[in-house]
């Protein structure tokens, strides 16, 4: 009797450690996406099965926080085999309807000058207050209407951060901009609410500090204002059984310079750093010395790395390959393409190819 027993044991214990090391070595790929209502049920259809045919695993989906968009392209996803989160951007709220009704929640630069009405960079930066209340609470509202939806893995945050105090230096000659120096005009946020709940920690006021370039405790009230709101979602998506992910910049201290965001600090259970090499004016291995500073940063959390990829600022299908094989020699656990869109049919062939060598 004893025998058959040990047999099974055996067997169990077999299958739980293949078990593990497929989960261990499981290198994933996904790519962003953004919806459209107008588009039709086929139109999807078709559109995830070429994801899918071209070894994509999960879709990244921008509904514009739409959660009965999001609730019925879902299952057409599902359907082809593919992973689905909920992309929404948090922070900069584009086109609120409900925001715009409501001015003071807006963000306010140094300069004293409204997001609501005066938009630094372009007219879609319109970043709502993460101290506020109001604001604050409306954009957990949102999380919490796309984490209620059916069938998805993860509350995808974007824009969860400050507008860029410093722009990708690739950019500057778009704006006709020099930043060697933090600008008042991009420096946010100074409404009576921060400023307020920042004088009651620190007894003074930003407004007439000497240098708030190196006012640590003022940077630090930014970047813990953010991570709030980041731990306030991670509490409700998993109140409904999701995950939390996000988009972020290519590894925290970049991040807290560019944009006042420590995501090795979050309660978060991925992030997708955006490597855009060619914003930063990189070649194409600063997409593992990116990746492996996030992994590093993250050093004993549970916080997992998917690495963002720019497709146009790739030259070549050699120069993906590459990419993604940087991503995981040096600790991601998968990749993300951005965009959809932009994934070409060879782009789609290189991947497939690369995952297959990868699997085997």
């Amino acid at each position: 009797m004893k025998l058959p027993k040990l047999l099974l044991f055996l067997f169990a214990l077999t299958i739980f450690s293949c078990t593990k090391k497929e989960e261990q070595t499981t290198f994933k790929f996904g790519v962003w996406t953004t919806a459209d209502t107008k588009k039709s049920d086929a139109d999807y259809t078709k559109e995830f099965k070429k994801y899918k045919d071209g070894g994509i695993d999960e879709v990244l989906i921008n509904t514009g926080t739409d959660p009965k968009l999001l609730t019925r392209i879902a299952p057409l996803a599902a359907k082809e085999g593919l992973k689905v989160h909920a992309w929404i951007m948090a922070m900069n709220r584009p086109g609120d309807s409900i925001a715009l009704q409501h001015p003071d929640w807006y963000q306010v630069s140094k300069e004293g000058k409204s997001c609501f009405d005066n938009r630094p960079y372009v007219d879609y930066y319109q970043w709502l207050c993460p101290t506020r209340k109001e604001s604050r609470e409306h954009v957990l509202h949102l999380v919490e209407e796309l984490a209620k939806v059916e069938g998805i893995e993860s509350v995808h945050l974007d824009y969860i951060r400050f507008p860029d105090i410093f722009l990708p230096i690739s950019l500057l000659p778009k704006y006709n901009l020099v930043q060697d120096i933090e600008l008042p005009q991009f420096d946010f946020c100074y409404c009576d609410e921060c400023v307020k709940a920042f004088e009651k920690i620190h007894h003074k006021n930003p407004k007439t500090s000497h240098n708030t370039s190196i006012d640590m405790e003022w940077k630090n009230f930014r970047l813990n204002a953010i991570q709030a709101v980041v731990n306030d979602a991670y509490k409700i998506v998993h109140k409904h059984n999701k995950k939390l992910t996000a988009a972020v910049f290519p590894y925290p201290e970049m991040a807290d310079h560019m944009v006042r965001q420590r995501w090795d600090k979050w309660d978060i259970d991925e992030v997708y750093p955006m490597i855009y090499h060619s914003f930063y004016n990189e070649e194409i291995d600063w997409v593992g010395y990116a990746t492996k500073q996030g992994v590093a940063d993250l050093q004993g959390k549970q916080t997992k790395i998917n690495t963002g990829i720019y497709i146009p600022g790739l030259k070549n299908d050699a120069e993906l390959k590459e990419a993604i094989l940087l991503a995981k020699e040096n600790g991601a656990v998968g990749v993300s393409f951005f965009d959809g869109g932009a994934l070409s049919e060879s782009n789609l062939k290189t991947i497939k190819e690369t995952k297959a060598s990868l699997n085997n």
